[in-house]
């Protein structure tokens, strides 16, 4: 059975979007995100993270770090009711990668492999799922895989993305959106 997902980035949606990421005392949840995902997850949305990590690409830091970073933000997730139910990371780049990283790939978005895989991995229903990002990669990504809504967090991109999405100063305007699509049913 297909279930919907809200798709999440995670530097600028999940936490402040500070530029490589990779320590835990330098993460600030952004406003908004635990109220968001449990209503997502009380209207029947399986929380995913979907984020480029081009740090691990760039030699910032490992694989490993991240694993921790990430470890450590689901439980302080799980602390406030949010329960995620899969983290797709893409660590390459196709210029700025370091050996083996140096490369391009289909779940680096704007491509739809990490979208992708939650079909095969979660049984997701992509047509009925949603994004939220701040950059418009995030914004290709979830038109090519043909989800129901796109929401781009202002203030990230200076001009405007391609495609269809609708632009919030913030994440109650996309909880109150989730909400008026249950009521709409």
């Amino acid at each position: 059975m297909s279930s919907k997902a809200l798709f999440l980035d995670r530097d600028g949606v999940v936490n402040v979007e500070i530029g490589y990421l990779h320590r835990i005392e330098d993460v600030t949840f952004v406003p908004g995100i635990f109220s968001l995902c449990r209503t997502a997850m009380r209207l029947g949305y399986r929380l995913v993270i979907v984020t480029n990590q081009a740090g691990i690409a760039r030699g910032f830091y490992d694989e490993a770090a991240f694993e921790t970073l990430m470890a450590w933000m689901q439980a302080r997730l799980r602390e406030e009711g949010v329960e995620l139910e899969a983290v797709y990371y893409c660590p390459f780049h196709p210029e700025h990668g370091i050996g083996e990283y140096r490369r391009e790939h289909e779940d680096r978005k704007p491509g739809t492999g990490m979208l992708r895989r939650a079909i095969n991995e979660l049984g997701v229903s992509l047509a009925d799922s949603v994004m939220v990002g701040d950059r418009c990669s995030d914004m290709a990504a979830a038109n090519s895989a043909g989800l129901k809504q796109a929401f781009l967090v202002s203030g990230t991109e200076k001009s405007r993305c391609g495609g269809h999405y609708i632009e919030v100063n913030g994440l109650e305007e996309v909880e109150r959106w989730l909400l008026k699509q249950d009521v709409s049913v």
